[in-house]
């Protein structure tokens, strides 16, 4: 758990914090909490709506991704009109495509060999493994989102890849509204468009999930009010801004609780705000008491995406093995607990000794950056 140079400690650990909750409810949706010395000491309905709102997880995770690209674009290429398309999206692929594949290779390979978790045969579907080819094409391409909303749930490993259609299409699309645009102001005003989209795309669709959770444009508001937050950053002062830093934070926790179910238009964009509002001249370092405390959450933000895609397949190995209906009290605790762990475990071994070798290895490799891509196109 050593701290990482040149990291944001606050942005760590609200990615941290982003997906402890979401494996908090892909437990819960397995083997719940029923029956434990949890829901004993825990009211019923802080339970439910800590466990069971791990979806404004994903938002948050959007909303940071949004700020780091956009951060570190302008970093990079000095104004967001002269970025590199080719050298932005080889960079993406470089962090993106390694592990996404791997992960996808061990599900193939449990859903060859008969773990129903990995087949598609989920959500009340039997789709047979025919529509395996399919399901996988969709992941690499960032489409499985619209698959869902034709099938429905239908395979419980690959359905979790949602969210990387969503966040991979806006960055796709990223790059080359930069370059049309060619000013920063006009993509601030896109941005703007998209908040205002999200709520009434949700709810054209409050009635259905899956649509107003997954959906493209359920979604890219999120993810546009981080790309805001960045370019805001540079107009305000860091010392002014500590205060309504304060205030988003403490919204933030007061947001989830209410839920998601009856707050589908909105709560979505309060969850963005805030944690867009936290980012803005995020502090580096954390005060000493807070420094141990986060220590564990800011080591899962540092293996955050690693985290997400290989947290699944442990789960739904434990589930084909260990059937929920054989698992009552505080054995539920236990499985989390060995979840989390093995979770943390597989996510440092790939991390290590995978994605970050083949991401230095494919940055090494690719064409040197050229100059402003406006000249190229």
């Amino acid at each position: 758990m050593q701290s990482a140079p040149n990291r944001n400690a606050l942005i760590d650990t609200l990615r941290g914090v982003a997906i402890l909750l979401v494996l908090l409810l892909h437990h819960a949706l397995s083997y719940g909490f029923k029956g434990s010395v949890v829901s004993e000491w825990m009211p019923v309905w802080l339970l439910r709506a800590l466990v069971f709102n791990g979806n404004y997880g994903v938002t948050i995770f959007f909303t940071v991704s949004g700020y780091l690209i956009t951060s570190m674009a302008l970093r990079r290429y000095g104004t967001l009109e002269r970025i590199d398309w080719l050298h932005f999206y080889c960079l993406r692929a470089a962090r993106i495509l390694p592990p996404l594949l791997l992960a996808l290779a061990v599900i193939t390979l449990l859903a060859l060999c008969g773990f129903d978790s990995f087949r598609n045969t989920g959500g009340g579907n039997n789709l047979g493994d025919g529509y395996l080819a399919l399901a996988l094409f969709s992941v690499v391409t960032f489409w499985h989102n619209v698959l869902m909303q034709s099938l429905g749930y239908f395979n419980y490993a690959l359905n979790v890849y949602w969210s990387l259609s969503v966040e991979e299409v806006f960055y796709l699309c990223f790059p080359l509204a930069c370059l049309l645009l060619r000013r920063q102001w006009s993509l601030a005003v896109l941005c703007l468009a998209l908040v205002m989209v999200g709520p009434w795309y949700r709810a054209q669709h409050a009635d259905n999930e899956i649509y107003f959770m997954y959906g493209y444009l359920a979604c890219f508001d999120a993810i546009a009010l981080g790309c805001l937050a960045a370019m805001v950053q540079p107009l305000v002062r860091a010392g002014h801004w500590r205060y309504l830093r304060y205030i988003a934070l403490l919204l933030l926790p007061a947001i989830y609780l209410r839920g998601i179910y009856g707050h589908q238009v909105w709560g979505f964009t309060l969850v963005s705000l805030c944690t867009a509002v936290s980012l803005i001249h995020a502090p580096s370092v954390l005060p000493a008491a807070f420094q141990q405390l986060t220590r564990p959450l800011r080591w899962m933000g540092r293996h955050s995406y690693e985290l997400y895609l290989f947290h699944i397949i442990v789960l739904g190995l434990l589930r084909n093995i260990i059937s929920p209906e054989l698992i009552e009290g505080n054995a539920k605790l236990i499985m989390l607990l060995v979840m989390v762990s093995l979770s943390c475990l597989l996510s440092h071994l790939v991390a290590h000794w995978y994605s970050a070798p083949l991401n230095r290895l494919i940055r090494s490799l690719r064409a040197p950056r050229r100059g402003p891509a406006v000249a190229v196109l």
